[in-house]
């Protein structure tokens, strides 16, 4: 497949912020979506990506632009739903999606884009607890964010919780300001992201404010037990084994759980093992637990992601090969 350098002229700073959204959510839907990448540049939107995914998004973007400027109101999150369904339309007229939609919300449809990708998807419909491992771009923590609202609306379970360590990534968390909750705040901004991406707003904060949907940190998950829950672990590479461990006996009747994070980017202290390997390893062979890892090949960002992750990996295969024993 081809790749494809389009611009989209835009006449006003408003018709750019209808289009990219608040904080840039549909550029990054679109990025998940179809892989394709979004520039806002002066006078335009430039799109970079595979040819034919490419020029769905420019069709889109263009036919809302079109309405926009001939009257209509068109907002961010009408352009989202176009987006949403256009991939649906992709994939029933024979294009390169896998089978097996999952459904997050009424009219859009989200499909796996790899092998890899659905073989996951099918673990998580089999399993009561799964582990998605891989590098960043395989979607693992949007993919089970997307079963976990197609579960709720389909009354699987009765709640949704999305927990992430906060552990800082070469930053230190007592630098940022405000109280403890203003200071976990950015960790948990990916739930929140994906979350926005899935959820028209007015479902997404009616379920947030009823604590249909909790998003919150691993400490707080100590002394519970969730039953009728779909629960997601991201980023769980960032855990120690103890806090892994209490996690796993978190799990409830009727409950599902999911676990994500990427082995390779440990932020753990030196000495502290992640549990998330530790899990992998003990847990590979216990039934009802599934394990997905999901590769390079998966990666369903910008091309060059792909990239640099293989790069990232065979320096490192070089750099283990030149060490002593």
């Amino acid at each position: 497949m081809s790749d494809a350098d389009i611009n989209i002229p835009v006449q006003s700073v408003d018709e750019a912020r209808t289009l990219l959204g608040p904080l840039d959510c549909n550029a990054r839907l679109i990025r998940e979506l179809h892989g394709v990448s979004v520039l806002a540049r002066a006078g335009g939107l430039r799109l970079l990506g595979d040819a034919e995914h490419t020029t769905v998004v420019q069709s889109v973007l263009e036919e809302c632009l079109r309405r926009m400027r001939i009257g209509h109101k068109v907002s961010t999150q009408d352009v989202a739903t176009e987006l949403r369904k256009t991939l649906g339309m992709m994939s029933a007229d024979g294009g390169t999606e896998h089978e097996r939609p999952v459904r997050p919300t009424g009219s859009g449809v989200v499909r796996a884009r790899t092998e890899g990708q659905q073989a996951y998807l099918d673990m998580i419909d089999k399993n009561d607890v799964v582990f998605g491992v891989g590098p960043a771009g395989t979607g693992k923590t949007y993919l089970a964010v997307a079963k976990a609202i197609e579960a709720m609306k389909e009354g699987g379970v009765q709640r949704l919780v999305l927990v992430r360590p906060a552990v800082e990534a070469g930053e230190k968390l007592g630098f940022l300001p405000g109280d403890y909750q203003a200071k976990i705040d950015p960790y948990l901004r990916p739930m929140h992201d994906a979350l926005s991406d899935l959820l028209d707003p007015r479902t997404r904060n009616r379920w947030l404010e009823s604590e249909v949907v909790e998003v919150c940190p691993l400490a707080y998950m100590r002394g519970r037990t969730l039953n009728q829950a779909f629960v997601i672990l991201d980023e769980a590479q960032n855990t120690t084994v103890q806090q892994m461990l209490m996690f796993l006996t978190r799990l409830g009747e009727s409950s599902r759980m999911v676990v994500t994070g990427d082995p390779s980017q440990v932020d753990l202290p030196g000495n502290i093992r992640s549990g998330l390997g530790d899990a992998l390893h003990r847990l590979q062979d216990v039934e009802g637990v599934g394990i997905a890892r999901l590769g390079v090949a998966d990666v369903v960002r910008h091309k060059v992601v792909g990239r640099i992750v293989t790069a990232y990996e065979k320096f490192d295969r070089e750099q283990q090969s030149r060490s002593p024993d």
